[in-house]
């Protein structure tokens, strides 16, 4: 198979590195990963100005392409021809940091993996709890990767994987969950007295309800989270309708 690796960490993150080093078995891999990192970039494409790739080394002395642009250029990039690969699969991470609940929404390593799920290729965000999670969750990828393209997933439909630290006692298939954020404003000023900005606060919890991705990596079980790119609230149709906008 072949398969597309990126992150928004930048091409030289060790979790990159890791999930390169594993799927190397299983298929034939291009990484194209952004030239700088691009945490909680959410779905960006860029419009504005030119995109580029460049020949960069990775770690391990193997040649991967550095993008400009955020991590769903990366992948845009690919799927529309700027280099001569075709994907069966796309994965993005391995992602320092678990993105669970509406982390999704902000994630630029969810996010690129739905540039792919947009595109028609099957596509996996790859997150883990830290550095430590990093052996774990490269061996599941495998497992997952061969899965995929085996069974294939529905068109705009993503998994999201998050990875706890060790010890790991399962894999759950599980729904998003509630992410809590305690974001805080930090005002500062500049040498010339203007204010600028920070936005700060406390690593986000969250609601750990039975059956979520927040408990399934609470309780040290790695979640597969599927995720539709069809946001509709089709609870809310009826409701809205009733409202008769048309009058």
């Amino acid at each position: 198979m072949n398969i597309l690796i990126t992150n928004d960490d930048g091409y030289a993150a060790p979790g990159l590195l890791a999930l390169k080093t594993a799927l190397s078995n299983v298929g034939t891999l291009r990484v194209v990963a952004p030239e700088h990192n691009h945490s909680a970039s959410g779905h960006v494409k860029t419009m504005h100005k030119p995109l580029r790739l460049s020949e960069v080394k990775l770690a391990d002395g193997s040649t991967a392409h550095a993008a400009s642009g955020a991590p769903s250029d990366c992948v845009a990039l690919v799927l529309l021809g700027a280099l001569d690969f075709k994907p069966d699969l796309v994965f993005s991470g391995i992602n320092p940091n678990c993105n669970l609940g509406h982390d999704v929404t902000y994630s630029g390593t969810v996010t690129a993996a739905m540039e792919g799920a947009i595109g028609g290729v099957p596509s996996v965000a790859l997150s883990a709890a830290s550095a430590e999670a990093y052996p774990a969750a490269a061996e599941f990828a495998v497992r997952l990767a061969q899965r995929v393209f085996e069974k294939g997933l529905p068109r705009e439909v993503l998994l999201n994987v998050n990875v706890p630290d060790p010890p790991v006692r399962g894999v759950q298939v599980t729904r998003m969950g509630t992410r809590v954020y305690r974001d805080e404003l930090v005002v500062r000023r500049d040498p010339r007295g203007r204010p600028y900005y920070w936005i700060g606060g406390d690593h986000p919890s969250g609601v750990p309800d039975d059956g979520t991705d927040i408990w399934a990596t609470d309780n040290h079980f790695i979640s597969v989270t599927p995720i539709q790119l069809d946001l509709t609230g089709y609870a809310w149709l009826d409701a809205v309708r009733a409202w008769n906008l048309s009058s």
